[in-house]
């Protein structure tokens, strides 16, 4: 008997044997198929970082780095005054 074993098409990751999809990815093309655009709009508004959010997470981090930069020169100075 020949088998052929094929890279999942949607995944890319997981091999099938006889199929195109492996069964997660078959999954999604099942609620996909039930749930149309829904699927779509909940991926998009759950998973996809908008803009402002990408920046503003940005600004943290910098902010955070400044903080900790000003909290290691006073540490220093400090240690340097005793």
């Amino acid at each position: 008997m020949l088998f052929y074993m094929w890279t999942c098409k949607l995944c890319e990751k997981e091999t099938v044997i006889t199929t195109n999809l492996c069964d997660k990815c078959r999954r999604i093309k099942h609620l996909i198929n039930l749930y149309d655009e829904r699927v779509y709009d909940v991926l998009e508004n759950c998973l996809v970082r908008k803009e402002f959010a990408i920046k503003n997470k940005e600004r943290q981090e910098v902010k955070h780095n400044l903080n900790t930069m000003k909290n290691s020169i006073a540490d220093t100075k400090a240690e340097v005054d005793n």
